[in-house]
């Protein structure tokens, strides 16, 4: 790839955001109804390609369990409110009523409250006996201490979330978390990320990971780029991943890793545009969050905003547009993207003649 000169002492390559792409329509056109918008990582099947950020502004075990009742995959934070307090919703609400200036103070020290393995255990067991597949979240620096809990909790899906997660970290102070160990022993799929680049992915593939997600620094309530100066556009991204994954199906001699696209996904098009790209599906925050059964009630917030070093994100207001069922299949009475984003991914994919998602994947884009 080309690379252009951004000074005398450095040079760069031009990566694309999705806003910077456009889909181009084929000499074909669908029926919406012939759509199929399925997919399937390991064993489980799903009826849209969404997957629900592990964020307490997105998910609690009961809007997982909505999620999944819907043909979706809700992810719960395992480090979050709903493991540290037996109710956190008064909590929630206190954080939802903060002003902008104490707001990060104050969610350190509601998350300064140490988790409680024994609410990791009820509150998957809540999203299990509802029939729904469950998944949690874990970042790398508390997996190799609370993984077997949340195994033993009989957890489906077991995702690894950082802002930034390696197959390779370098630490002499702590053990690192050995990825390629972790995984050959679970019993159960693994998704990990966040990467976003090409050799980054394969070294993600390589440890054994059924999925991987690509993207940080993206989100709407993330800082990561001012704070730590870290983004990569996510067109560019994910098309660098899939091609990872298409060398890895090579390398492995036929084993397919899911590649799902996590960071500025807000609307419709952005999901299609990220399936364009090469995703099987895409990980939603803030989308989600603006259901009238969102936790966060308007508010959305991830992780890193209540670091208690470093913080890299922010409590933003996104208000309330509509119900879970409204947002994710319609009716839609706003014209943005941000409602019926599967039946705005049926409706794209048809406009293009395509009928499922991984065909989808190889339909022509342009920049814009």
């Amino acid at each position: 790839m080309t690379e252009i000169e951004i000074g005398r002492g450095k040079r760069g390559r031009r990566a694309y955001s999705f806003d910077d792409i456009a889909i181009v329509p084929s000499r074909r056109t669908r029926d919406p109804e012939e759509v199929s918008t399925t997919w399937q990582i390991d064993a489980y099947q799903f009826q849209m390609p969404v997957v629900a950020a592990p964020m307490d502004s997105v998910m609690s075990p009961a809007t997982a369990i909505a999620l999944g009742q819907r043909g979706g995959l809700g992810v719960l934070n395992l480090e979050g409110l709903w493991t540290r307090y037996d109710d956190p919703r008064p909590l929630l609400g206190e954080i939802v009523a903060l002003d902008a200036v104490s707001a990060t103070r104050r969610m350190q020290e509601l998350y300064a409250e140490p988790i409680k393995p024994d609410l990791i255990t009820a509150r998957l067991a809540e999203i299990r006996d509802a029939g729904v597949t469950v998944a949690g979240a874990l970042s790398p620096s508390r997996t190799k201490q609370l993984w077997k809990t949340v195994i033993d909790a009989g957890v489906d899906i077991f995702v690894i979330r950082g802002t930034t997660v390696s197959a390779e970290h370098v630490s002499h102070q702590t053990e690192p978390l050995n990825l390629t160990q972790f995984i050959y022993e679970l019993d159960v799929p693994v998704i990990v990320g966040g990467c976003a680049t090409y050799k980054a992915a394969l070294y993600l593939m390589r440890t054994g990971a059924a999925g991987v997600l690509v993207g940080f620094g993206g989100g709407a309530a993330h800082t990561t780029r001012s704070v730590l100066g870290v983004a990569v556009p996510m067109a560019s991204a994910v098309a660098d991943v899939a091609a990872a994954r298409a060398d890895y199906l090579d390398e492995s001699g036929g084993r397919y890793v899911h590649v799902i696209a996590d960071g500025s996904v807000g609307r419709s098009g952005d999901i299609a545009k990220a399936i364009a790209c090469g995703a099987d599906a895409v990980m939603l925050g803030s989308p989600l969050a603006r259901a009238e059964e969102a936790p966060g009630r308007g508010f959305h917030w991830g992780m890193e905003a209540h670091h208690g070093e470093l913080p890299r994100g922010a409590r933003v207001e996104v208000g309330t547009i509509g119900t879970l069922e409204e947002i994710l299949f319609g009716p839609s009475r706003i014209s943005d993207g941000t409602m019926n984003l599967v039946g705005a991914l049926r409706r794209a994919m048809a406009t293009t003649g395509y009928t499922e998602v991984k065909e989808f994947q190889r339909i022509e884009v342009v920049v814009q």
